[in-house]
């Protein structure tokens, strides 16, 4: 239910902001600040006027902010939507990399590749995909090589304990 609420506001702020990249930016900048604990519990009280709760948002904006922006923010307060911040930043991000036609992946390993191998695998996504994808490296503590881009709804894994797996079922299976 959320994120067709989310989708609508997106497209609402996208039909009249020119600049909707620079929109998106911002409204990541703040779902990250929202999404601290203590600013959602004051998003979430109900003892806190939301023209208090508006006008903390537009604290944390700088005077240069897009006037459209700033109007968006306000009737999120009036309907009491700013919770929806980060789920329309979200939309956002990901209408913006679908028409760019750009997505944003992470890969998790145990050790980090260099930047030749991370290359070619974003080469190999992009032959696969048709689509040019940025990898960022996270470390994890188990041994198998992980890709997941989200948006694309690709998660691909090595595991060596699996091919292992595999390759003892496929001798036995052969003998």
């Amino acid at each position: 239910m959320e994120e067709l609420i989310a989708k609508r506001y997106a497209k609402a702020l996208s039909s009249v902001n020119s600049d909707i990249t620079s929109s998106a930016e911002t409204l990541s900048t703040l779902a990250e600040v929202i999404n601290t604990s203590e600013i959602k519990t004051v998003l979430n009280s109900p003892m806190i006027d939301s023209q208090k709760k508006t006008d903390m948002i537009l604290s944390a904006l700088n005077d240069n902010t897009d006037k459209t922006l700033v109007n968006f923010i306000k009737i999120l307060g009036e309907n009491k939507r700013l919770d929806m911040i980060p789920s329309i930043a979200k939309v956002l991000n990901s209408d913006i990399q679908k028409a760019s036609n750009k997505y944003e992946g992470v890969l998790r390993s145990k050790v980090t590749l260099d930047s030749d191998a991370l290359n070619e695998l974003e080469e190999t996504l992009k032959k696969y995909t048709g689509s040019t994808i940025s990898l960022k490296q996270e470390q994890s503590d188990k041994d198998d090589l992980r890709v997941a881009v989200d948006d694309l709804g690709i998660e691909v894994n090595f595991s060596k304990q699996r091919v292992k797996e595999q390759l003892i079922d496929f001798i036995k299976k052969s003998l």
